[in-house]
């Protein structure tokens, strides 16, 4: 038996062994992920050079890649299975993988999921989370250190994650898997402003 419920009041009163509609009962303005049937706080708002980042990535995928693929910003569920719910900075979905969408969030692996590091994130995303997204056979994830101006590329490979490139200032960032990306760290960069870490 569980030994954590939410309550009518939508409390928490167990820690662990939570399922997606215990998530999903949850309403007290905090955000979490669920790992494991475990209940995860996330850090507190992402910093203004994350949000910016964030959006300016997401711009970029949109010009060239939004007549094949949706793209969302966090916050968005995706739900991995009963027991395990992220929420990436941006995730990307095929058009013609629409059964994977719903009005919760993402029920099933994406084509892409991105996460902008930040220091509070750094252990979640290159350790958890890296190993949570090759579970459940997600192909492609990447990690945009906004400090370094870097974007790295893991590729599914074998059920394990390889760092297949790292792509700085006017590299093109390509995909194996999604032809439509066409973007370097420059056209993300050349809009942020200076803004002290």
């Amino acid at each position: 038996m569980s030994n954590k419920k939410v309550n009518k009041d939508k409390s928490i009163v167990r820690e662990d062994h939570l399922t997606y509609d215990d998530y999903a009962l949850i309403d007290d303005e905090k955000r979490y992920e669920l790992v494991d049937g475990k209940l995860e706080l996330m850090s507190p708002a992402p910093s203004t050079i994350h949000q910016l980042i964030s959006s300016e990535v997401f711009k970029q995928l949109s010009l060239t890649c939004e007549t094949d693929y949706l793209i969302f910003f966090a916050p968005i569920d995706v739900i991995l299975s009963p027991k395990d719910v992220r929420q990436p900075d941006i995730v990307l979905v095929s058009r013609n993988r629409m059964e994977v969408i719903s009005q919760h969030g993402i029920e099933g692996p994406p084509d892409l999921v991105i996460e902008v590091i930040s220091p509070s994130s750094v252990k979640r995303d290159k350790i958890d989370k890296l190993a949570t997204y090759a579970q459940f056979n997600i192909p492609e994830y990447w990690m945009v250190d906004p400090r370094m101006e870097t974007l790295e590329q893991y590729i599914l490979k074998n059920d394990r994650y390889e760092l297949v490139n790292l792509f700085q200032d006017d590299e093109t960032v390509l995909s194996p898997h999604i032809s439509c990306i066409a973007f370097t760290m420059n056209n993300v960069m050349e809009n942020i402003p200076d803004i002290n870490y």
